[in-house]
């Protein structure tokens, strides 16, 4: 069985309903994680999806903020959704395909400006939930899974335009990468990304506030695709599709792509 993953920070999956369907009509992904679908779930437009051959969908939302969904072509069964240091937070959703492979959709909180928990009590809820993802991870390894998601987290000096510029900016200082190392590590999990594409910049996000995002080039790597090492080897095809980035309207984040051939 082969299928092609894709995650995407949509920012608002009512406002960008359209840039969804040209993804699902253009790539054709079998399978479509969304992070900051800011919506209920009863509003998630499905009936596109559906049209498009996405029958399947599991999700958690709320009104306004965070929310995440997998829409699929394969069927899929709900696996569950933690709420990771009990924020109250639409922040995870898993799903089981018939294989019985696992998806763990994520989005990590993103932890304000000040990398101080001391001040600034959105840094800490990030480590918390980072922390809490580890501990599970310790306790019960997973096994034939996948994770995706934005991780709020640039770990690699080549995951970030400037690493020495952004050491002391959330989303690339050493706490946090230290933090997403410890997550990483308890699962055991395999950046498949970096496995398929193991040098060279590469990013997911560019910020709204660049006038010029493409000819600036200030990305950084959020977004990521992680696999158990029992079937990371069935991993290949990784790509970002920085083109997304520049469609009309769109997210400040572009879809990650990986296929699995299991």
């Amino acid at each position: 069985m082969a299928f092609t993953l894709a995650t995407w920070n949509i920012n608002s999956v009512r406002l960008r309903e359209g840039l969804v369907q040209r993804l699902l009509r253009e790539e054709t992904p079998d399978i479509l994680c969304l992070q900051e679908c800011k919506s209920p779930v009863e509003k998630i437009p499905v009936e596109g999806f559906r049209a498009l051959g996405y029958n399947w969908m599991v999700a958690r939302g709320q009104k306004g903020y965070n929310g995440v969904a997998i829409l699929s072509k394969l069927p899929i069964a709900e696996a569950g959704a933690g709420d990771y240091a009990a924020l109250g937070h639409a922040r995870h959703v898993a799903a089981r395909l018939e294989n019985g492979v696992t998806i763990h959709n994520f989005y990590v909180p993103a932890g304000g400006d000040i990398p101080d928990r001391e001040v600034n009590v959105k840094f800490g809820q990030k480590l918390d939930f980072l922390t809490h993802m580890r501990d599970e991870f310790h306790e019960s390894r997973p096994e034939k899974a996948i994770l995706v998601g934005d991780l709020n987290i640039a770990p690699r000096e080549d995951d970030v335009w400037n690493h020495k510029a952004l050491l002391k900016i959330v989303s690339h200082t050493p706490v946090e990468v230290a933090q997403l190392g410890e997550t990483q590590e308890a699962g055991q999990w395999v950046d498949v990304t970096r496995q398929d594409v193991p040098e060279g910049r590469l990013y997911s996000w560019w910020s709204y506030r660049s006038p010029d995002w493409d000819a600036a080039d200030k990305g950084r790597r959020l977004d990521h695709v992680w696999a158990t090492p029992d079937i990371s080897n069935a991993a290949h095809g990784s790509r970002v599709l920085r083109a997304a980035r520049g469609w009309e309207q769109p997210s400040d984040h572009a879809p990650v792509f990986a296929t699995f051939d299991l």
